[in-house]
């Protein structure tokens, strides 16, 4: 099958792999939609913390965003997954650790990534072997491209639960990204009234199109009550100004990561008694995303620029904006079906 593979910084191409075969507990997935986030492009630049500290290794094959179809399942699988439209966890645990008992999978020590961490294969592939217990099917009503902005609005879904905002309440998102965009969707669908901060440009233009209360910058932000503040930026000084502006006795949540360390001084979150929530993965988050993508109280499609062949990545990982491109963040590939047929592998 063809698969896009990062084999060192700077250097992606498609390439022909041995197909996956599913173990017992798996399924194989035919990929039809996949999305790229800043966690791919730091795999292909070579700043991915993880290629760092050993949770992963060139050469790597990305793709954690995804939707699909299954086409096989193992031996230990239930035949009913054949032909399901699904999308899946992220994040695999061991299933027998402490943590994964507890029901914290998604930090267990010994966990894969799918196409992140542990050398798991990714999904920007035509297709991707899945642990049947991570998978999360999708309802007709949810279509092939809000089925692959699924992960990412997992993340924000739980960014936006952690906050603890109530409708009526105001609540302040740091980075009008895809992350930042989608907090805001969920927050103005809680009724919670959503203010946006970011830098000037195209992607703070993009946000004003939502028509959410307030989209501002750093010296614009009006003295307001901020009753939540969910930092989903990348900029290193922004977790200290979400606690300098949160309301005292509330709730911070930083679900973006800088690639430097961010500081906060600890005697203002104590003096403040501010709780402060740190966000990883989408796991929790996905069937509620999916509910809501369900009913149309979140509508993702505004999000995604441009969708593209498998072939045109490595030049998008290099930073070229397609010409046909929106005003979105986000980059969707469509990826051609592979003539298979439903089975079962041993």
């Amino acid at each position: 099958m063809r698969a896009l593979v990062i084999s060192g910084p700077r250097q992606a191409s498609v390439e022909s792999v041995v197909d996956p075969v599913a173990g017992p507990d798996e399924v194989i997935v035919d990929v039809m939609r996949a999305g790229i986030c800043g966690t791919d492009v730091e795999f292909y630049t070579g700043e991915m913390q993880y290629l760092h500290d050993g949770h992963a290794a060139y050469p790597v094959r990305i793709g954690h965003e995804w939707m699909g179809t299954v086409t096989a399942v193992g031996s230990e699988v239930d035949q009913s997954w054949l032909g399901q439209r699904v999308t899946g966890d992220t994040m695999l645990g061991c299933g027998v650790c402490a943590r994964c008992r507890g029901g914290f999978h998604h930090v267990c020590e010994f966990r894969q990534e799918l196409g992140v961490r542990g050398g798991r294969p990714g999904a920007l592939a035509q297709q991707v072997a899945v642990p049947a217990s991570a998978l999360v099917a999708l309802p007709d009503s949810v279509d092939d491209a809000a089925g692959a902005m699924v992960e990412p609005g997992g993340n924000a879904w739980r960014s936006v639960d952690a906050a603890g905002v109530l409708p009526g309440e105001r609540v302040l998102v740091l980075g009008p990204g895809t992350i930042g965009l989608l907090c805001g969707l969920f927050a103005r669908a809680a009724g919670v009234e959503v203010h946006l901060l970011g830098r000037p440009g195209r992607s703070l233009d993009f946000a004003r199109s939502f028509g959410f209360e307030g989209v501002w910058t750093e010296q614009d932000l009006p003295h307001l009550a901020w009753h939540a503040v969910i930092d989903a930026s990348n900029a290193p000084h922004l977790p200290a100004k979400a606690l300098d502006l949160v309301e005292p006795g509330r709730r911070i949540v930083h679900v973006g990561l800088a690639g430097s360390p961010s500081m906060i001084d600890t005697r203002t979150l104590a003096l403040k008694d501010v709780t402060a929530v740190g966000i990883l993965g989408a796991s929790a988050g996905l069937v509620p995303t999916v509910e809501a993508y369900a009913s149309g109280s979140v509508d993702p499609h505004p999000l995604i620029a441009a969708t593209l062949d498998l072939d045109d990545l490595p030049g998008v990982l290099a930073g070229e904006r397609p010409p046909s491109a929106g005003a979105g963040p986000k980059i969707h590939v469509e990826i051609p079906r592979r003539d298979t047929t439903p089975g079962e592998h041993q």
